[in-house]
């Protein structure tokens, strides 16, 4: 159903999509942490998601905080924005701009409810769902992990799988439902366009299993038929 949505959705508003969204997103937060380190502006401070600052006017933030260095160390930041640009192009590459597009979009949404709930928001899930994405797609691409040892990225992605159910059983245990929300809505776009796949890779898993039982069963059978 949200596959044929966005097939529609595409048909008539397909020529509006940014292509390469990733490389200007990735640029414009070099630009900010540029103008943070080198000149001393402390712009980011007037681009973070906060909801007491858009309420009292600053309605730009709903959309600036995607700007925001997710790091001040020069190196990290450069393989950080590095990897958002390879993961990002790699996802438009295989969806094409607009599908992609839909995709950060809806992360963003997210990103801004759960700052409407919590107070405060941030890229940071929205940025990890483009990984995980990326990674259900491509699970053998291979990354150089501390760029010395190779690794494929689906192991690092059943790493932050692990970590985000961690996040999520210790915040609903100390009811910190600002870390729920955070979490929730920053997945709700990687389980709208993958939600499908998952369901089906269940349902066929479990046809698999009772084929190879009445396979198993059958083969017992015959087994004993012949020895008798």
């Amino acid at each position: 159903m949200f596959s044929n949505w966005l097939n529609k959705m595409e048909r008539r508003l397909g020529r509006f999509a940014i292509s390469g969204l990733m490389l200007y997103i990735s640029a414009t937060i070099l630009v900010v942490f540029l103008a943070d380190f080198m000149l001393g502006m402390g712009l980011s401070g007037y681009l973070t998601l906060s909801r007491s600052a858009i309420f009292s006017g600053q309605v730009w933030r709903l959309v600036t905080f995607l700007f925001v260095p997710p790091t001040y160390s020069v190196i990290s930041l450069l393989f950080t924005l590095y990897f958002y640009y390879l993961i990002g192009s790699g996802l438009e590459a295989q969806w094409g701009s607009f599908r992609f597009n839909v995709y950060y979009l809806f992360g963003m949404l997210g990103a801004i409810l759960a700052a409407m709930i919590t107070g405060y928001g941030s890229a940071t899930y929205l940025n990890l769902s483009l990984f995980l994405a990326f990674a259900a797609i491509f699970p053998d691409f291979q990354i150089m992990l501390f760029f010395l040892f190779p690794i494929k990225i689906k192991y690092l992605a059943y790493l932050d799988w692990a970590l985000f159910a961690l996040s999520l059983v210790f915040a609903l245990l100390s009811r910190d439902w600002a870390t729920v929300a955070a979490i929730a809505f920053s997945l709700a776009n990687y389980f709208l366009f993958f939600g499908g796949n998952i369901g089906r890779y269940f349902r066929n898993k479990r046809k698999y299993g009772a084929v190879r039982r009445n396979f198993r069963k059958e083969m017992k059978r015959n087994q004993n038929g012949y020895y008798r």
